[in-house]
Parts: structure tokens; sequence; C-alpha cells
């Protein structure tokens, strides 16, 4: 643990790594101290900028990593709504950021990557922690049984309400610190360090169950059968691990079936949301918000209609299909893939999945596991929420994006000294 504080390097990568232990520890928490932090680092990384240690910037790499942002500037050209075009541009200046902050710093990003997520699975875990302390509170305080912590007043978003976090997005960061943890308990010799690192895990996988993201569900499924031992165990070892986790995992959804909220938001919601609202329901499926979107892409497929134009599109196409839900509450189309459709057509979809095609790339090229969780969260999530509509979302894929891909790779600068002869 004295590794997550003692560092052996100069003054300035000292702040640079504080900056983003700070940044990472900002990242459940209302994003105003994030942004903070961001400009912070960003002001200390020009103070002590030297062009000796600048990485490249243009390359592939960062074109990929920013090529989100630049479909959206792409889509204020022709826009229907300017106004909110130029909204979604300071939602996702972070993406633009983010590459070139990190290629101006000279921190050495994969030297310090493990005590960084180190960091960020103990903050993710003494979250949890905080929402557990302040449910039992309420819990105590109203006199109700214990048991009341599995009702849906204590699950999904009334759990992650006291930190201000949709029950999604806070559940991504909370799956990539537990995969993590896996990863380092699997190699831990030392026998109180696996013991905390499994009583941390234990405490994410409680987490993520309280906060019933069925999308991070699926996700967690994947990668405890399939990915884990894919990229960290060999031969015999990789088919052991999986006849145990398969049945581990059978057994923990027979348990989320046999409770009643937990069998109500796994199991019932999604049907529900694949289905057609009755005449009973005052909510709106997604299927059929789903269904509009699809409606106006077929009208201008290639191209879309601007950035910014997706509420005021859907909004009167919700009130002509009588969906008054979503309509009042000026919701999205809930998925980012519809959303680029609808936005900027074929074009911009295609970028969006190359750009996924190539987070997955550099992950099988480098086998790195906790870079692949990542890409699998923002491949999945994206198929049921406007993850880069919203600020934490953005944030989180800007920040862990760029986080990866330049920890990934050995350090290098453009302007490399010569050796003194």
């Amino acid at each position: 643990m004295n590794a997550l504080f003692r560092l052996n390097d100069s003054l300035a990568n000292k702040i640079s790594y504080y900056h983003l232990m700070a940044l990472m520890a900002s990242l459940p928490f209302d994003m105003f101290y994030s942004h903070l932090i961001l400009i912070s680092l960003a002001i200390h990384t020009i103070i002590h900028f030297k062009k000796d240690d600048v990485k490249p910037v243009f390359r592939l790499r960062t074109l990929a990593l920013q090529s989100v942002f630049f479909v959206t500037v792409l889509g204020t050209i022709y826009t229907i709504n300017r106004h909110e075009a130029f909204n979604e541009w300071g939602k996702q200046i972070t993406i633009l950021v983010f590459p070139i902050l990190f290629c101006f710093n000279p921190l050495d990003l994969k030297k310090y990557k493990p005590q960084l997520l180190m960091w960020f699975a103990i903050v993710c875990t003494a979250t949890i922690i905080y929402l557990y302390a302040d449910a039992f509170v309420a819990i105590a305080h109203y006199k109700l049984p214990v048991l009341t912590i599995f009702s849906t007043y204590f699950t999904n978003h009334n759990f992650a309400d006291p930190i201000g976090m949709h029950a999604t997005f806070f559940s991504m960061q909370v799956l990539l610190s537990l995969v993590y943890l896996v990863t380092v308990l699997i190699k831990e010799k030392a026998f109180y360090y696996k013991l905390f690192y499994l009583v941390c895990s234990a405490i994410l996988m409680l987490g993520l169950i309280q906060l019933c993201s069925k999308s991070i569900f699926v996700v967690l499924l994947i990668a405890l059968n399939l990915a884990l031992p894919w990229f960290l165990l060999q031969g015999s070892n990789r088919w052991k691990f999986i006849a145990v986790s398969v049945p581990l995992s059978v057994l923990v959804m027979v348990g989320i079936s046999g409770s009643e909220a937990f069998k109500d938001r796994y199991i019932d919601e999604l049907k529900n949301d694949l289905s057609k609202s009755s005449f009973v329901e005052t909510t709106d499926t997604r299927l059929e918000r789903w269904n509009v979107s699809i409606g106006l892409i077929k009208k201008s497929p290639v191209i879309g209609y601007g950035s910014g134009s997706e509420i005021g599109l859907l909004q009167d196409n919700f009130f002509q299909r009588k969906l008054f839900d979503s309509y009042l509450k000026k919701l999205n189309t809930h998925s980012q893939y519809l959303s680029f459709l609808l936005k900027t057509g074929i074009i911009g979809l295609l970028i969006y999945l190359l750009t996924l095609a190539f987070g997955f790339t550099v992950s099988f090229r480098q086998k790195d596991f906790i870079f692949f969780i990542f890409m699998l969260l923002i491949a999945i999530v994206s198929v049921s929420e406007n993850l880069l509509d919203v600020d934490k979302g953005i944030f989180f894929y800007a920040f862990f994006f760029s986080f990866f891909i330049y920890s990934s790779e050995p350090h290098e600068t453009v302007f490399k000294p010569l050796k003194s002869p």
C-alpha cells in the first residue's frame, strides 16, 4: 500500500500522479470536482511543459480517442438545433482534452497503472461501504426490518442516490474496480493482502448486485466466465476456473430470481423494456422509444439530423405516439448506437464502431484484461444508454479510454535527447 503514495520520480511527475489520484477519487461523486481537478492538472502540465517530454500527438490513436468529439463537430454543420449542438461540444470537450493532456504530460502511465487502478478500486469500495451505511441508517431511523435493504427502496437508483450517480454509470466504475482486484487476487501470494483484496472484491460484488444494472450484470458474467480465463489463465487452470465460475454464476442467478426486488429489476423489467406498454402502465418501454427513433432514422439514414437534434425530434414524436411519460421527462433514445444514427447517421455510427474496434484490437494485442473489460462495458452499455450524452458517462469514457491506450504502450517521446558521448 505504501507504493500508492511513495514515488521515486521527479517533483513534477509526483504532482501529476497525485492529480490523477484525486481525479479518480472524484469520479463517483459530483462532476464539479472532476472538472476542477482536470483544470488543475492541465495548468500543471502547461507550467511544466518540455518539448523533450512530449509524446507523439498526430497519430492514429489520438484521432481514434477524439473521434466522437469530431463527429459532434461535423454534425453541427447541418444541425437543426445549433444551440444544443454547441452544448454537446461543452459536454464532450473532455474527449478532446484527455488525449492531448496525456501526450504533453511526461508521467509514465504504464509504470504507475497498477497503483492508480488499485487506488480507484479502494475508492469505489469505500463508496459502496458509505452507500450501505447510509441505507442502514435510513432503515434504523424509520425502524424498518433489516431485510428492507433488498427492497426497491434501497436498490438501483435509490441505492446510488446519496452520491447523485446514475446506477448504471456508477456500476461501470464498480465493475472495472472489481475485475482489477480479481486479477491482483489471483497473482497475490501474501495472505493478509490476499484477504484484503478478497474482502474488497466481496464488497464490490455486493454493491453491483444492489445497484441492479442489467447491462453491467451481462458484462460481469462475460468477464468472469469467459474473458478472465481467456486472458489470465492457461491450459487446465483455465477449464478448472470455468468449471467453478459457471455453476457459481448459475447459483447467483437463481438467488436473484428468488428475491422479489431483484427479480423485478433483472427479469421483469427486462421483459417490459422489450415489449409494448399496456394500458395499465404509466411508463413507456425502451422498445417503444427505439421504434420512434428508428422511424426518424429511416427518413435521414446517411447523415442524420445533426448534433443536438435528438431530444427535440423525439419530443414531437413522443407526443404524437402518446408516449407521454417519455415526453414529460424529455427522454433520449436510451441507446448510444441509435443516438449516433439519429444525429449523424450511418457515417457517425460507423466512426463510433471503428473507434470501439480500435480499443478492442489494442486490448487483445496487449493482452490487457482490464482494458478489454472497459471496452466491453462501453460496447454493451451503449445498447441501452446514451453514454456519451451524460457528463458522468462522457468523463468515464474520455478518461479511461485515454488512460488505457497511453498506459498500454511503451513510454515514448517526440524529441529524444541525444546521448552524450
